[in-house]
Order: C-alpha cells, then sequence, then structure tokens
C-alpha cells in the first residue's frame, strides 16, 4: 500500500483496515525512504515496508514473507484448442 494516496493516505487506510478486524498482511510500498516513515506504517498496523524504486528480489522476499504455502493453488496447464 503506498503512504499516499488519493483521498486517504496509506497510513490511515491501514489504520482503518485494522481497525475493522481485517487481517490482511500490509505491506508499505513508498518513496519515503527515511526511518520515520517505517515507523509510522508499522505502528499504523502495516506488516513490512518497502522502498521505491522496488527490487524485484525486494518484492519476492516480502510475498514470501507475508504469503503461505500453497496460496495461489495448484496451476493448471492451458489446453490448446
Amino acid at each position: 500500500m503506498d503512504m499516499r494516496m488519493p483521498g486517504m493516505s496509506g497510513v490511515d487506510t491501514a489504520r482503518a483496515l485494522r481497525r475493522a478486524g481485517v487481517p490482511t498482511p500490509i505491506v508499505a510500498l513508498t518513496a519515503n525512504a527515511f526511518e520515520d516513515d517505517r515507523h509510522t506504517c508499522l505502528a499504523a498496523g502495516m506488516d513490512d515496508f518497502l522502498v521505491k524504486p522496488l527490487s524485484p528480489a525486494a518484492l519476492r522476499a516480502a510475498l514470501a514473507r507475508w504469503t503461505r504455502p500453497g496460496w495461489t493453488g495448484k496451476p493448471q496447464r492451458a489446453r490448446a484448442g
């Protein structure tokens, strides 16, 4: 979730989701790379903090941390015809 979204900030959105009891992992994705920004996001209920520009390795690591094995289900092969 981006920290700076139109209408409602990512921080406010995370707080609202947590107040509503939503347990889904929330990962901050922001250009705000300061330690204070990280603390703000985590204090709002976000679970992780990634900075832009985002590397593929950082995204893979975050997905591995916050998804359970098999969450995508068994892959299916496409059928021809």
